[in-house]
């Protein structure tokens, strides 16, 4: 099994350069091909959630509604009240995202998965305090 970068290049391949256009226009020939891709994750529930998170992402692009500005809005209204270890798998803010990505349609996004996500991007700062890569609150604005 593959992992690191060369998994995601797989995945970069099989959504179109996670264009979020095309991914949204995917058929059902497209799901049976990935289905049948070796080099990504073959769960058809997956497949079928990043396809209509896709269709949830454009609906939003295509009603003005940016993604980062709703995104971001929801980590600033709630940096100056919730502080953590950084070592937390959910938190309530997470919770919050959770539901309201949930909310635009998206799907596969639970707690847990909200605040990995929102770390991974740089939305929250998920180190000690001690760790010399902390940088206490999001610097974006």
């Amino acid at each position: 099994m593959e992992y690191g970068f060369a998994k995601r290049e797989n995945f970069r391949a099989a959504f179109c350069g996670f264009d979020p256009h095309r991914v949204a226009a995917f058929t059902p020939d497209d799901q049976a091909r990935l289905m049948e891709n070796a080099g990504i994750i073959r769960s058809r529930a997956k497949i079928a959630a990043t396809i209509a998170n896709a269709q949830a992402w454009l609906a939003m692009h295509n009603a003005g509604e940016d993604f980062a500005a709703f995104a971001w809005g929801m980590v600033h209204a709630a940096q100056a009240h919730e502080r953590g270890t950084g070592l937390e798998a959910q938190t309530p803010l997470s919770g919050r995202v959770a539901k309201a990505l949930k909310h635009k349609g998206f799907r596969f996004v639970g707690s847990t998965t909200a605040q990995a996500w929102m770390q991974a991007v740089g939305m929250l700062d998920g180190h000690e305090a001690a760790c010399f890569c902390y940088r206490g609150a999001s610097s974006r604005p």
